[in-house]
């Protein structure tokens, strides 16, 4: 069994796929993060590092896919290929910081590795407005997400809703996590909980 949480940057993914993995015991996958040698140089210059952040992205991101096939527990796994593609690259390309020579090769990298995919058993959507995101942003504190432009955010958003809009991949369950504090309030991380049994075993 394999679910992933997707989700904009500040969303929450992380936080949540870890409490998930302790709360029923299954192996976590994280995103390739604080050892991307490329995310500072990213956010001081968008446009120049563009393309070597989402190629390291989708590389990492289909050694992951790798392992997930070869795992024989259930699995959570923070952030998908599918975003590197659909959000992330798609919406540098559309914003004018990656070239289209550029995006039509990473587009064609994408698409010649995409066949050897196989879709989550349930995706998660974690739905945050701005102010939520930048909340998050700025309450974990890291440098170089400091200088990260608030519609750079936006569109992202944007190209996230889009997406689910039309997502036919597998079973998804959207959770608006703008008033949820699953950190703090076992409540709410109980509420969470509930749904993603309902969406998996049917149970209430």
């Amino acid at each position: 069994m394999h679910i992933a949480i997707v989700g904009n940057i500040g969303a929450g993914k992380t936080t949540l796929a870890q409490k998930l993995a302790q709360h029923f015991k299954w192996e976590l996958f994280l995103e390739a993060v604080e050892d991307n040698p490329y995310l500072k140089d990213f956010y001081d210059d968008m446009p120049r590092w563009a393309f070597h952040l989402q190629i390291y992205f989708l590389n990492s991101r289909f050694q992951q896919v790798q392992k997930i096939n070869q795992s024989t527990r259930p699995i959570i796994q923070d952030r998908t290929i599918y975003e590197d593609a659909y959000i992330f690259a798609r919406n540098l390309h559309q914003s004018g910081l990656m070239s289209q020579r550029d995006y039509d090769n990473y587009y064609g990298i994408f698409q010649s590795i995409i066949s050897m995919v196989k879709p989550p058993d349930l995706m998660i959507y974690l739905k945050a407005d701005l102010p939520k995101l930048i909340e998050q942003i700025e309450k974990r504190g890291r440098e170089y997400e400091s200088t990260m432009r608030l519609d750079y955010l936006r569109h992202l958003n944007e190209h996230y809703d889009s997406w689910m809009k039309s997502y036919d991949l597998g079973k998804l369950l959207v959770i608006d996590v703008n008033k949820l504090d699953f950190v703090s309030s076992p409540e709410d991380l109980g509420f969470i909980i509930n749904k993603i049994q309902v969406e998996l075993f049917g149970l209430f």
